[in-house]
C-alpha cells in the first residue's frame, strides 16, 4: 500500500476514534442490548437532576435551574443512556425558556439530541430515534429529523 493510502486510513481511524469518544458512541463495539426503557428510565440517577432543575424553574431560581441542567448533562453522560440525553436536552431548553432565550438554547440541545440519537441507534431503540426525531422537528432542524427518520427506517 502506498504512504498516501496508508496515511488516510490512519487519518480515518482517527477521526472515528475522535468522533467516538465525543459522542459516546463507538464505531468498532457492537450495539449494547436493548433494556426496558420505563425501568432504566425510572431508575436513571439523572432523573433526580432533571427534577431539580424543574423544580429551580417552579421556584424562578434560574441560576439554581441551569446549574441543575448542567449536573443533569453530565449524569446523563454518564449514563450512556439516550433517554437521559433527551431528558438533559429538553431540560436545557427549558432553562433557556425560562431565561427568556429559547433560541439560545437551541445549539446546546440540538448536540445532546445528537449524541441521544447515536446512542438510540446504537441500543437498537426504534422508539428513541422516532422520539429524537421528533426532538429535532421540534426545533425546527429538518435536516437532523429527516436524518433521524432515515436511521428509523434502517431499523
Amino acid at each position: 500500500m502506498t504512504k498516501t493510502g496508508w496515511t488516510l486510513i490512519t487519518a480515518t481511524g482517527v477521526c472515528v476514534g475522535l468522533l467516538s469518544g465525543v459522542l459516546g458512541t463507538s464505531a468498532v463495539a457492537p450495539p449494547r442490548p436493548v433494556q426496558s426503557t420505563a425501568s432504566a428510565v425510572a431508575a436513571g440517577p439523572w432523573t433526580l437532576q432533571i427534577t431539580a432543575v424543574d423544580a429551580a424553574l417552579r421556584s424562578g431560581d434560574l441560576t439554581a435551574a441551569a446549574a441543575a441542567s448542567t449536573e443533569a448533562y453530565r449524569a446523563a453522560l454518564a449514563s450512556r443512556r439516550w433517554e437521559a440525553m433527551v431528558d438533559a436536552a429538553d431540560a436545557h431548553l427549558r432553562v433557556a425558556q425560562a431565561a427568556g432565550a429559547p433560541q439560545a438554547g437551541v445549539p446546546r440541545a440540538r448536540e445532546l439530541y445528537l449524541v441521544a440519537l447515536f446512542r438510540a441507534r446504537d441500543a437498537g431503540s426504534l422508539e428513541g430515534v422516532l422520539r429524537v426525531a421528533q426532538s429535532f422537528d421540534r426545533l425546527g432542524d429538518r435536516e437532523a429529523a429527516d436524518h433521524a427518520m432515515r436511521i428509523a427506517q434502517r431499523m
